[in-house]
């Protein structure tokens, strides 16, 4: 009976499968979920019909089924289990539970060796394979000998065994998922706002992903894809149909529509399926895009009204599109004008306000309208568009002249190539006429990863972004991107296109610059100081070889040069540190204005190369594209600037950790520097 005193329960922990490349591969659930479910079993009732919410909410786990289900999207469902006991291969990285029925078989059998302290006990799994605990600290696991006769032989211990566990001890059950965006920013939390979460000042931030890619590969276009794709080179050629082909879909009038009403349902259903879930939920929303998602979110976000409960937002936005709640007919505003004459023509023509907002100065000559009335209907649909800054109303002159009748927008936002002020744009220029769905909430950031806004706009032939323009709905705006990314492009430039200025470095999350980027401009400082030592030693040393030697002239070239003394005195040191003045120039930048797209601050954020990247930009061009998921300087900079919109600070701020830095570097980071919390969970 003595010997029965060693005996202790195992502790159960609970798993669920997920089939990684077309593997099964068991993660354990955290241990604050692992705990819920072990006290749902255990309460004594009826497990059929009971509901375990897991990881945050984002899954529930149907205790009676042994399934974990995906909540706000599309996913297969995974096998759950209550695990007590392992086995490992040589070749295996992770343990594998054994089935609840047998792991209870075993921990039977581990019970009665311990009690009578008898072992050497064999079992046979229903698999026939073959499990032996030798003792406490030994236990094997045989699979079933290849080649077995027909007649059903008994297996026997034969190959390498495999290891058997009881229990989880030593097995990492608390994070299953390093790369992943969550994880990352959980770390984050508990380095970098530990005073706030000691505090109760903040909660997590939770992160949904919306798929939209799904819905559009369902519609069949994969099947007629596939029957005109070329036989070679399969992987890229996959590759190309999966993705790129997407920004084809985007500018296809048959799939852009679809693409959009996508995005948005799915935001709106997610936001408001998070809403019911969590009803005591006060916290703000932000929203991120990655490559062609940003796109699509920023065309999204530009195509809002500004005011949710308020339709009509005619006292801050007086000339909106027409897509965007204009009521007045064609014939209004031609009597608003003081043209009704005209109507007849282009009723003649079927021409409406959609169609007249398209027309051109030859299109409206060509139709018989002179000059006059031409420029009058010109001018009117294009001030009427509410995109990028087309729609500000002009500030009356210093003088008081009522200008609000010139387009003023002309000098900012005009046309590539364009010489004259016919032409005007907004940012539907080259994008296919759709309707855009409204969102049901207002985001308070929108992050862009390695985004190709930039490149869109320019090729719809947008020039220049007005400095005045804002989303209607939306009061932040972050461009973030890898100096590598080859889909990534800059907006600052189309904002500012008449000065050169670097992107904002994004700070290492340990607060410094990176070693290797450290070297590299302590070494370029280091050249610059020799070149412009050089040439001061060489200035001299030609001013005094020309200097005339002959002591006649002594004297007049003292009285000269004492003349001239201040000038070159004042020059000299100008000449020799002219290249190095730049270099603190530019190091100190001086603040920029940059618009109020992101409500005044900067917009381009860049993150600091790894240094094994900087070897070769090639090779890590298309990884660099992916990065922005597993970075935890992404993850930081998205968590501060969302706890910054509730004022709550870095345990340290960045700035203060980087003191070391060479003389000019924290200017780069001005802006972005301090770090902020949020009191409460966002989404």
């Amino acid at each position: 009976m003595d010997a029965g005193g060693l005996y202790e329960p195992v502790s159960p922990h609970w798993f669920y499968c997920k089939i990684i490349d077309s593997k099964e591969a068991w993660i354990p659930f955290n241990s604050e979920d692992s705990q819920q479910l072990e006290e749902a079993y255990g309460s004594g009732k009826d497990c059929n019909g009971r509901v375990v919410p897991t990881d945050g909410g984002r899954y529930d786990v149907h205790l009676g089924e042994r399934m974990r289900y995906a909540v706000y999207w599309d996913e297969l469902a995974s096998e759950v289990r209550r695990c007590t006991w392992f086995y490992k291969g040589d070749k295996d990285n992770k343990y594998v539970p054994y089935s609840e029925s047998f792991s209870q078989v075993l921990e039977e059998t581990y019970m009665l060796a311990v009690t009578l302290d008898e072992w050497k006990k064999k079992l046979e799994s229903p698999n026939r394979e073959i499990i032996i605990l030798h003792n406490p600290k030994l236990m094997v696991h045989y699979q079933p000998v290849a080649g077995s006769d027909e007649w059903g032989s008994t297996p026997t211990e034969q190959g390498r065994p495999r290891t058997v566990k009881r229990g989880v001890e030593n097995i990492s059950v608390d994070i299953h998922c390093v790369n992943d965006f969550r994880s990352v920013s959980l770390n984050l939390l508990q380095t970098h706002f530990k005073k706030a979460q000691e505090n109760q000042q903040i909660g997590r931030v939770e992160f949904l992903p919306v798929n939209w890619h799904s819905p559009l590969h369902s519609t069949g276009v994969d099947v007629d894809l596939q029957r005109i794709t070329l036989p070679s080179i399969n992987r890229l050629r996959h590759f190309t149909n999966d993705t790129i082909l997407d920004v084809f879909f985007y500018n296809s009038p048959t799939y852009c529509q679809t693409i959009v009403d996508t995005v948005a349902s799915e935001m709106n259903r997610i936001y408001t399926l998070f809403l019911q879930r969590n009803p005591d939920f006060k916290g703000g929303v932000s929203i991120a895009g990655h490559s062609l998602g940003s796109l699509i979110l920023f065309d999204i976000l530009t195509n809002q009204k500004d005011s949710l409960g308020d339709i009509d937002s005619k006292k801050d936005f007086p000339n909106i599109f027409m897509a965007q709640g204009d009521t007045r007919t064609l014939e209004e505003d031609l009597k608003k004008l003081q043209l009704s004459e005209f109507f007849s023509i282009f009723e003649k023509e079927k021409v409406d306000k959609e169609a007249l907002a398209l027309c051109t100065d030859k299109d409206l000559q060509e139709m018989g309208i002179p000059l006059g009335p031409r420029k009058k209907i010109l001018n009117y649909f294009r001030t009427r568009k509410n995109s990028m800054g087309i729609n500000r109303p002009t500030p009356p002159s210093a003088s008081g002249a009522n200008m609000s009748n010139i387009p003023k927008e002309a000098e900012f936002c005009s046309r590539t190539g364009d010489t004259g002020n016919d032409d005007y744009l907004d940012v539907g220029i080259g994008q296919v006429s759709i309707k855009y769905p409204r969102l049901i909430y207002k985001p308070e950031i929108f992050f862009a990863f390695g985004s190709p806004i930039g490149m869109f706009l320019t090729v719809r032939g947008l020039k220049r972004i007005d400095p005045n323009y804002k989303f209607p709905t939306c009061k932040g705006f972050f461009n973030i991107y890898h100096p590598f990314d080859p889909v990534a492009y800059r907006i600052e430039p189309m904002v500012v296109p008449d000065v050169e200025f670097e992107p904002m470095l994004i700070p290492h999350h340990k607060g410094r610059k990176r070693m290797h980027l450290e070297l590299r401009e302590g070494l370029t400082r280091m050249s610059m100081d020799l070149k412009n030592n050089l040439l001061g030693s060489l200035r001299m040393a030609w001013k005094s070889f020309t200097r005339a030697p002959s002591p006649a002239l002594q004297a007049s070239e003292t009285a000269e040069e004492t003349e001239a003394e201040p000038e070159s005195s004042s020059e000299r040191p100008s000449d020799v540190n002219t290249e190095e003045t730049s270099v603190a120039a530019k190091e100190e930048v001086p603040p920029i204005n940059v618009g109020m797209l992101n409500g005044g601050q900067r917009i381009d954020y860049v993150l600091q190369e790894k240094p094994i990247e900087s070897f070769n930009e090639y090779l890590f061009a298309l990884q660099s594209h992916l990065c922005y998921w597993e970075s935890e300087d992404t993850v930081l900079l998205v968590l501060k600037e969302i706890y910054q919109t509730q004022g709550i600070f870095l345990d340290q701020p960045l700035h203060q950790l980087a003191k070391l830095m060479y003389l000019g570097r924290s200017s780069v980071m001005n802006g972005g520097e301090e770090a902020h919390e949020h009191s409460e969970e966002q989404m």
